[in-house]
């Protein structure tokens, strides 16, 4: 292990005020330099938390954390503010069971403001707690710290919006790390905003609206003389139209630029706009050059860097969509593809560059993207919506009311459904099945299989109504699935074992848990497939000859896929007892796939225990 003198002695943010500033360079190496060695020991998001080292150590520098509250967007940045907030320590287990979270978590620490995982929230929890503080007579700061693609969700502009007219004693600060909206940054930029930010500026700007405020119209006349004179030399007029006083831009690397400026902010009330430009990946060669391959790692050596290739070869649910929508779209035209900004992560790198005219990656607007969606559908062409199942969530009212009510026949590839690991309980997606299935008009589906899964996506296009796909992350069974575009038969389990006594439903990526069961206590085991419409005649098949029924789902347990078995049997008075195995009504933490689903009782060892559990239960009664 790298010895990190200065970093070793840093314990608090008040270790961090007392240093002395001429230090502060040499901490951000070292600081820099331990989170290389520290998440290439453990996987996490790399790209982003390299970016972020400076403006962490001058925010914990300027302002008196906890007590002033800082609050991260989407919190895959917040690892340099861990490490300087007592955690240090605890990084070598950082996204592992019972270790630090990989995002802002209130729970595990003071310093951490606000929970997050999901982007675009800061601006409204910074507000509120700006409010608060005014309403309470307390004399603390706010400060939300938001990218510029999470400024692309309707959500902050609602919260900019609403922040301006309430004169709120915020800081918002825009982490610019795409050069996406703005001008490049040099020693002229950091002069203005120093100058812009002084209090001698500030006061004159006071006093001078304070005089021209007898005469409206030269006041308004001022107001845009200034608003037009800064917009020729800095992005901020609409931030400015909003209510905020807009700074910057401003190298959010350079100390000597960030510290002084954020000194005088502090000391300026009201609504405030700082706009730092960083760099993703900055001070590790490999990261910079391809910030989006190092944004989220796995473990690798920092020497060498990621290695390409598959991982272990293992086909993944991901690739197999991805391999579908280009196949499917070659042969129906009317397909298009549509993502939140997730086109790495959700299979549509090949679409973008196959059919570049067909693929619209609308930003992190998941609201946008269902009803955008639902437009296209209306004029006949066929949008496939690739998602995440944690983010579809975001855009529950657009998916009940733009599209299932409407009855579009629009396509939702929802990946990453049940437990997802390190990201935990922000990213694991663990409603979808209840949320989706309740909604009328809507198909859903859960393949067990890669196979199945392409099966899947055929049906669901083939449909003239809302369906949804949803399959988990990372590979299945490794049952490769061929080129074809065969569909399902709507609505239909299959039978893949007969037993006796007792019948294992498993939906989706259970099945092969239940086989194993199936196998030892010799059950009966049915891949359902659907979750609505569900194969009713089955269950009721399945009730005729077996003394108990047991639902099997990585989805929330209730309201989930085993509510729509004891719907049935209700329905159709059949009094055969029901067992559901699914996720349990609290939060799941983080940690690893496999051991997580152990502890719930979801392997073939939890399933056996379970059943016989309820057969000794039955036999007792």
């Amino acid at each position: 292990m790298t010895a990190f003198r200065l970093l070793e002695s840093i314990n608090s943010p008040a270790d961090l005020r007392r240093l002395d500033r001429k230090l502060l360079p040499q901490l951000a190496n070292e600081l820099r330099a331990f989170l290389i060695e520290s998440v290439s020991q453990t996987g996490g998001h790399l790209s982003s938390n390299l970016g972020t080292v400076e403006l962490s150590i001058a925010l914990h520098s300027v302002f008196n954390t906890p007590e002033d509250r800082i609050v991260w967007d989407v919190g895959h940045q917040c690892y340099a503010h861990k490490v300087l907030t007592g955690r240090r320590q605890g990084m070598n287990r950082l996204r592992m069971q019972d270790g630090v979270s990989g995002f802002p978590k209130r729970s595990e620490s003071p310093y951490d403001t606000f929970g997050v995982g999901h982007s675009s929230t800061s601006i409204s929890a910074a507000l509120g707690m700006a409010l608060a503080a005014k309403q309470k007579g307390e004399d603390r700061k706010a400060i939300a710290i938001i990218g510029d693609g999470a400024m692309s969700a309707g959500m902050a502009f609602e919260a900019l919006n609403n922040a301006g007219v309430a004169d709120a004693d915020m800081l918002v600060i825009l982490n610019d790390n795409e050069m996406s909206i703005s001008p490049p940054v040099g020693a002229l930029n950091n002069i203005l905003t120093r100058l812009t930010s002084s209090k001698t500026y500030n006061a004159a700007r006071t006093a001078g609206r304070h005089m021209l405020g007898f005469a409206p119209p030269l006041l308004e006349l001022a107001r845009r003389a200034e608003e037009h004179v800064k917009g020729m030399i800095a992005p901020g007029t609409l931030f400015e139209e909003f209510g905020f006083h807009y700074y910057g831009p401003i190298d959010g690397h350079d100390l000597d630029a960030l510290i002084p400026t954020l000194q005088n902010l502090r000391a300026i009330k009201g609504p405030k706009f700082l706009h730092v430009i960083t760099k993703k990946g900055q001070g590790y060669k490999l990261a910079e050059a391809d910030p989006i391959l190092y944004h989220g790692v796995a473990k690798f050596a920092p020497e060498e860097g990621i290695k390409s290739g598959k991982s272990g070869g293992k086909l993944t649910y991901t690739q197999v969509f991805g391999d579908w929508l280009c196949d499917m779209a070659k042969a129906d035209s009317r397909l298009v593809g549509i993502t939140p900004a997730m086109r790495e992560g959700s299979g549509l790198l090949r679409f973008s560059t196959e059919h570049p005219d067909r693929y619209y990656d609308v930003g992190i607007a998941e609201q946008h993207a269902v009803t955008f969606a639902a437009g296209l559908a209306c004029e006949g062409l066929k949008p496939v919506v690739a998602i995440y199942s944690t983010f579809l969530q975001r855009a529950y009212d657009q998916l009940i009311h733009d599209v299932a009510l409407q009855n579009l026949p629009v396509i939702f590839a929802v990946d990453r459904g049940g437990l997802v690991g390190a990201d935990g309980p922000t990213h694991h997606g663990t409603f979808d099945l209840s949320f989706a299935t309740c909604i009328p008009n809507m198909v859903v589906m859960a393949p067990s299989d890669e196979a199945e899964c392409r099966r899947m996506l055929s049906t669901a296009y083939a449909l003239d109504c809302p369906s949804l796909v949803r399959y988990p992350r990372g590979g299945g069974n490794g049952t490769l699935p061929g080129l074809d575009l065969d569909t399902l038969p709507l609505g239909k389990g299959e039978i893949r074992r007969q037993g006796k006594s007792v019948a294992l439903l498993a939906f989706g990526s259970l099945l092969p848990a239940a086989l194993a069961a199936g196998e030892a206590i010799d059950a009966t085991v049915v891949n359902m497939r659907f979750v609505k419409p569900i194969d009713a005649e089955l269950i009721a098949e399945l009730a005729g000859n077996h003394s108990l029924l047991v639902s099997l789902e990585e989805n929330a347990v209730i309201g989930g896929a085993g509510s729509e078995v004891e719907r049935v049997l209700a329905e159709r008075g059949l009094q055969v007892p029901v067992l559901r195995l699914g996720l349990p009504d609290h939060f799941i933490e983080h940690g690893e796939q496999g051991q997580l689903l152990a502890e719930l009782g979801l392997d073939k060892d939890g399933i056996i225990a379970s059943v016989r559990q309820a057969l000794t239960r039955a036999a007792a009664s």
